[in-house]
């Protein structure tokens, strides 16, 4: 306390004058209307960049929070859009079925780890069985189309990603309607390979490919790129190179894909292959 009091009086000058004009600045202040105006804007002024200031900091550290958010609306969103779809297709048949309608949910994860320079790539995300995830599920991105789960712990589940030299896709052109099997080289991982398209069919670059729905993992219509080459070899096969839609670099949430009447599917299919083998 004794040094505060030494202190004071060693610049009791100096703080007497910074006090004087602490008042003289008030009563110019209170007394002129331009100065008064100018300092209460300056003072606004500064008042909101430092509440911009806070602002700004509360919403990065509220990042989390808000993509958390982001991902359960474009899940809602997803799945509403899965919905519609599949009422527009039975009502072209004529049909009302509640389950067909509600066949496809979808169900959003975290990536956790992902690799896209390997010969066979995987992910990791934090969904497993426990989240009701299954093997065999497919998933997609917000961008498009990812791959299918391979292995499923209690919380956690390994995805065989699109860029693996074992994943086929059955895909077809949007607006054409024309079958295709897309597959990766194991070159260039935005690039992939739409295969098996007869070529009397016309194949341009900017055509759409989307999945034909022709499995119970995918329904119709999942983005997968867009053609960036499409030419015609000395075998007189298509070579097309297709731009993925997903930037497998880029992956953050994706969407686990449960088809309600797979199981039913799977048991018919099964069923029929026995049958044939005898």
């Amino acid at each position: 306390m004794q040094r505060l009091f030494d202190f004071l009086y060693s610049y009791r000058a100096f703080l007497f004058f910074v006090l004087l004009e602490t008042i003289s600045g008030w009563l110019i202040v209170k007394n002129n209307n331009y100065q008064s105006s100018a300092f209460f804007n300056s003072s606004n002024y500064y008042a909101a960049s430092i509440l911009k200031t806070k602002s700004n900091i509360n919403e990065y550290f509220s990042l989390k929070e808000v993509n958390a958010e982001l991902v359960r609306e474009n899940t809602r969103l997803n799945n509403a859009l899965i919905i519609e779809r599949q009422k527009k297709s039975l009502y072209k048949e004529k049909k009302s079925d509640s389950l067909k309608t509600h066949q496809f949910e979808f169900i959003a994860a975290r990536v956790i780890n992902v690799s896209s320079r390997r010969a066979n790539n995987y992910i990791t995300i934090n969904k497993g069985t426990e989240d009701s995830v299954r093997e065999f599920m497919g998933v997609v991105s917000p961008q498009g189309l990812v791959g299918r789960v391979k292995k499923c712990s209690e919380h956690f589940s390994t995805v065989i990603s699109l860029l693996h030299d074992r994943m086929y896709i059955s895909s077809k052109i949007k607006t054409k309607n024309i079958d295709g099997t897309i597959g990766w080289d194991g070159k260039n991982p935005r690039i992939v390979n739409l295969r098996h398209v007869p070529i009397h069919h016309t194949v341009a670059a900017g055509d759409t490919v989307i999945t034909s729905g022709y499995n119970a993992i995918y329904p119709e219509g999942i983005m997968i790129g867009i053609v960036q080459k499409a030419q015609v070899n000395e075998r007189a096969e298509y070579e097309i190179d297709v731009l993925l839609s997903t930037d497998f670099s880029m992956l953050t949430y994706v969407y686990v894909i449960d088809n309600k009447l797979r199981p039913e599917i799977d048991s018919l299919e099964r069923a029929t292959m026995e049958g044939t083998d005898r």
